[in-house]
Parts: structure tokens; C-alpha cells; sequence
């Protein structure tokens, strides 16, 4: 078991990439606390996680508010006494969306949850690594900020800045031992892929999506769980400030 006693708090866990990385960690050993702004999303990963066999804490509330990601971190540590994987997933997707055309409003969410929300998430579970001399936090960027989508302008920008203060936080953290990587997914196969599209989903739209990416198909979310299981692991234990794409070839 490659997570064996350690303990992870996923954000963005009801669903999607978050509900098959807790499901991952968890058979890997690992006590997962699953987060998401669904409670009753939560509980069924955690409910899964533990019909499994496996040891799971569902807790509900927003990334983009301090006072909800400090009680995530808190019951996390108040259940476990540590925290040594740190998944920021939690993010809203765009449509495609002409500059000139775009909501002020949905800038500011954006924002908030993409950016925000991983700030935040690092802000307060920092201490606690510290504290127990290490840890390792994982950011979910996107290949959208290495290789943009037309018309996906703020989602791109929020994933670069993602992959931006991943780089800069992995020299910071790095003397205390703490390792900072991104995960860039390429199109995903989740409930979220819809919030991506111009239009109604259907199967030219994905026929069209699976033809960008070189491999010929979408990733699943278990594609992209493993991804953050290697670099949570001791697998990757040299990585750190490292964007790892699990991309299809999408980005070559």
C-alpha cells in the first residue's frame, strides 16, 4: 500500500477526479477526509470509501471561503492528529466565452473557487505539515494553461496562475521538507465536462473533443486519480514544483 497510514484531504470529493482519487488513496492505505460543497455528495464518497473497507470523513463546505477551509483542515487533524496529503481538485469550469461578452460575476467566482480556493487550502494546512516536518500538496491545474482552448480566456488564466504559485510555494516550502506539484488533466469524462461546452453535450461534441487529444479518447477520473497517487506517493518523492500532465498527448 503506497499511502499506508497517512492521512489526505481531498477537495472537490463528491464527484468527478476528487471522488475517484479518495476512492484511490483510500485503497491505497491512506484515511481520507472528503470535501465538497455538496455535503451530501461527500457523504456518499466517504460511504464508499468505507464500504470498501477503507477509512473515510466526509465534510462539507466552500474552498472559497477561509472560515470553511479552516475547519476542513481542523476536523481533518481533530480526527487524525496529522495531514499529509493535501488535494486542492475543487474548481468550476467555463464555457467558451468572448472577452467582451463575459460576466463580471462569474470573473469573480471563477476566481475565487480556482484560485482562492487553492490558496487557502495551502494557507492553512502549511502549519500543520510544518509542524509534523513535512507533506506533500497537490494543485489541480488543467492543459488549458499550457495549451489554451479558444474562448476558455479566465478558465486558462485561473489554471495558470494555479501552476504559477505551485512553482513559487514549491521553493518556499521546500527546506521544511513539504513538496508542492500541479496536476494538469486534458478533457475529463466527469460531470463537469458539460460546463465546458459551447452547446448542448452530445457525441459530435465529444467526437470533436476526443480528436484534439493524440491518444484518441477523454481521460476518466481514475486516468487522473493515479496521476496524484504517484506523486502523493514515495514514488515521487524527488518531485516537487512539477506540473505532471496526464494529457493524452494534448500538449505536444
Amino acid at each position: 500500500m503506497r499511502l499506508k497510514d497517512r492521512v489526505a484531504l481531498i477537495t472537490g470529493a463528491g464527484s468527478g477526479i476528487g471522488k475517484a482519487t479518495a476512492l484511490t488513496f483510500a485503497r491505497e492505505g491512506a484515511r481520507v477526509a472528503c470535501a465538497d460543497i455538496d455535503a451530501a455528495a461527500a457523504e456518499r464518497t466517504a460511504k464508499a470509501i468505507e464500504q470498501a473497507g477503507g477509512t473515510g470523513l466526509a465534510l462539507a463546505g466552500d474552498v472559497a471561503e477561509a472560515k470553511d477551509v479552516r475547519a476542513m483542515v481542523d476536523r481533518t487533524v481533530g480526527a487524525w492528529q496529522r495531514l499529509d496529503v493535501l488535494f486542492n481538485n475543487a474548481g468550476i469550469p467555463q464555457r467558451p466565452t468572448p472577452i467582451e461578452e463575459f460576466d463580471d460575476a462569474f470573473y469573480e467566482k471563477l476566481v475565487a473557487v480556482n484560485i482562492r480556493g487553492v490558496y487557502l487550502g495551502c494557507k492553512h494546512a502549511v502549519p500543520v505539515m510544518k509542524r509534523q516536518g513535512g507533506g506533500v500538496i497537490i494543485n489541480t491545474a488543467s492543459t488549458a494553461a499550457i495549451r489554451p482552448r479558444g474562448g476558455l480566456n479566465i478558465y486558462c488564466a485561473t489554471k495558470g496562475a494555479v501552476m504559477a504559485f505551485t512553482s513559487a510555494l514549491a521553493l518556499e516550502l521546500a527546506p521544511f521538507k513539504i513538496r508542492v506539484t500541479a496536476i494538469a488533466p486534458v478533457v475529463t469524462d466527469t460531470p463537469m465536462l458539460p460546463g465546458f461546452m459551447a452547446g448542448p453535450d452530445g457525441p459530435e461534441v465529444r467526437k470533436a473533443l476526443m480528436a484534439s487529444v493524440p491518444l484518441g479518447r477523454l481521460a476518466t477520473p481514475e486516468d487522473i486519480a493515479n496521476g496524484a497517487l504517484f506523486l502523493a506517493s514515495d514514488e515521487g518523492a524527488m518531485l516537487t514544483g512539477s506540473v505532471l500532465k496526464v494529457d493524452g498527448g494534448r500538449c505536444i
